[in-house]
């Protein structure tokens, strides 16, 4: 089974770098596999793809911003023609530790299983409209789905790239997560939770994209359409061909910096992305 990390990044100049360098001390082969650590920079306004590429990922821009869906669908592309059967997603705010990627990695040996990894949003200090909105999508989902479902908004998770992009999720933004698990149910791919550890960083060095009302409500809409395609999961969703990386979001690669750059930390000043 040959693996990727795929970090969808946003405005993410911060942290992404040091998401980066521990995923590749950490990433089974990384020194041997180019291209295992995938950065897309969804349409970033600060240097995101700059710090991403000089921490020693592969770096793919989007043009503008198309949302958290579709640059995983990008990431997943470009990663299976890249030669990987899976990929495992990690969110770039520093949120998900790499040994707990790793070890979702290695959780189940089903290479067509989707993994997603469960978090204790009380224990881990999560902030209060995190934990209604999870419980809401958790509640429901599992009830559409019909099996319980403990965590359906995590980022971190594994996903079979050929099968994952065949399930042909439509969703933009956050609202992919949520679709794609629905879709993998009715199409009878495995779905494994797995127990993980996050770490939410004080409330005044938080970061996040997630609007509390619009996001909730878009997931809401296409879970509705996900109904509608698989008839009340009572059928798989039409099989699509999974596209070529570059024709899913008009976007531009950006080749990683040689490994001895990779020891640069994330205080380095940043100059200009390439435009």
């Amino acid at each position: 089974m040959k693996a990727c990390a795929i970090i969808p990044a946003y405005d993410a100049e911060r942290t992404v770098g040091d998401v980066i360098r521990a995923l590749l001390e950490r990433w089974p082969h990384a020194d041997r596999t180019p291209s295992s650590i995938l950065v897309v920079d969804d349409g970033s306004h600060d240097h995101t793809a700059k710090v991403a590429r000089e921490a020693g990922a592969r770096v793919i821009v989007h043009l503008e911003n198309q949302g958290k869906g579709a640059a995983l669908r990008t990431g997943m592309a470009a990663a299976l023609r890249a030669g990987f059967d899976v990929a495992v997603t990690v969110d770039a705010d520093g949120q998900h530790p790499a040994d707990e990627a790793v070890r979702l990695l290695d959780a189940c040996n089903d290479v067509n299983a989707v993994v997603l990894g469960t978090r204790d949003l009380d224990g881990a200090g999560a902030p209060r409209a995190n934990r209604i909105s999870n419980r809401i999508s958790n509640f429901f989902l599992s009830l559409f789905a019909g099996r319980p479902l403990l965590d359906t908004q995590c980022g971190l998770r594994r996903y079979p790239l050929a099968r994952t992009l065949e399930l042909g999720g439509l969703g933009e933004g956050y609202a992919f997560e949520a679709e794609i698990i629905l879709r993998a149910v009715a199409a009878g791919l495995p779905v494994v939770e797995v127990p993980i550890h996050v770490i939410y960083p004080p409330e005044h060095e938080r970061v996040t994209h997630f609007h509390s009302v619009r996001d909730p409500a878009r997931i809401i809409a296409r879970v509705v359409q996900t109904l509608v395609i698989t008839r009340g999961m009572r059928h798989a969703p039409p099989v699509t061909l999974a596209p070529e990386a570059d024709a899913v979001e008009p976007a531009i690669e950006i080749a990683p910096k040689s490994r001895p750059d990779r020891d640069r930390t994330s205080a380095s000043p940043p100059s200009a992305s390439p435009s």
